[in-house]
């Protein structure tokens, strides 16, 4: 899709907010298309969490999909052309920087190409880590496909709620081999249920990730927002906001205590250097230049075939032989 023809950021991203019950509402609105936020989608995001942190009038924060899904990651045309080694274009969106030809970005095939970019996910100004600094109670309301950049936001969130339906996990386990909320997500769900899902790049069902402790609720589809509003009066009733900054500063170290904000300067690092990884056979979903010409997510969705049908990442896939 041209830039000129994606959606704008305040079309993709809802904000609402209720003064009087101090619950606010990110609504991700881009059903057509499972929810991906644009580059700048993602940055509004990051902003209206910051801004949301700031209100006095906001004690509650949940963060809800339109349609079927939460969403299923990322734009991947969009992204395709920072995967791709032989790119030659300019990534300044990503740092809020206008391409006006002031500034150079650093060209393909350097180092800092793509580990700029994937160092960003270790900052909250950027989208992908922003639950993390939220100072207040975070409400991740999950159904459908929970992937990639929503799968963040299920690993940072304070409270998940989900529909059982719902599926979680990463695609970039099947292409890349990781991911950037990775220490998190181990974290939660503890090594070995993470390594299973990291080393098969199987998505896991929303009663599994209940079972090792990474959703709090699980509830049949016709009942998940009644669910996700229990949860929010009942956190919006309990203690004022000065409190509740206290208790999350409390989660926080507790979480940097644990090595959080390390975790995710350790996988951009890790996912800077993506180029240098050779594949073993042409079987391979490799992110070379054949990949880029059938289109990443067509080279996903055929890979996605050659796995066990329960263990495919689309609902689609998983009904066929």
């Amino acid at each position: 899709m041209a830039e000129a023809d994606r959606p704008q950021p305040e079309e993709i991203v809802l904000y609402h907010k209720d003064p009087k019950t101090k619950i606010a509402t990110i609504t991700l609105n881009r059903p057509d298309a499972l929810n991906a936020p644009t580059i700048a989608a993602r940055l509004r995001f990051a902003d209206l969490v910051h801004r949301a942190n700031i209100d006095d009038d906001v004690k509650v924060l949940v963060i809800r999909g339109e349609g079927k899904h939460l969403g299923s990651g990322a734009d991947l045309p969009e992204q395709s052309d920072m995967l791709n080694p032989d790119s030659d274009i300019s990534l300044l969106k990503e740092f809020r920087i206008d391409d006006d030809g002031s500034v150079t970005y650093p060209p393909a095939g350097s180092y800092r190409f793509l580990a700029g970019i994937t160092n960003l996910y270790a900052n909250a100004d950027f989208g992908c880590r922003s639950l993390q600094n939220f100072k207040k109670i975070s409400i991740l309301e999950c159904k459908g496909y929970v992937y990639g950049w929503h799968f963040y936001l299920a690993g940072d969130a304070d409270i998940v709620v989900a529909s059982e339906e719902a599926l979680f996990g990463h695609a970039a386990f099947r292409y890349v081999g990781w991911g950037p909320r990775m220490w998190t997500w181990a974290e939660m769900m503890g090594p070995r249920k993470f390594a299973e899902m990291l080393f098969t790049g199987r998505p896991f069902t929303a009663r599994e990730m209940y079972d090792c402790n990474f959703v709090n609720s699980v509830v049949p589809r016709e009942r998940l927002e009644e669910e996700t509003a229990k949860y929010a009066h009942a956190c919006s009733i309990t203690r004022p906001n000065d409190t509740v900054a206290v208790q999350k500063t409390f989660m926080e170290l507790y979480k940097q205590y644990r090595g959080e904000y390390f975790g995710s300067l350790l996988t951009g690092f890790v996912e800077g250097v993506k180029p240098i990884m050779t594949d073993d056979t042409a079987e391979d979903l490799g992110l070379g230049g054949d990949t880029f010409e059938q289109g990443l997510n067509n080279a996903v969705k055929d890979n996605d075939m050659r796995f066990p049908a329960d263990w495919r990442l689309s609902y689609g896939g998983r009904k066929k032989p």
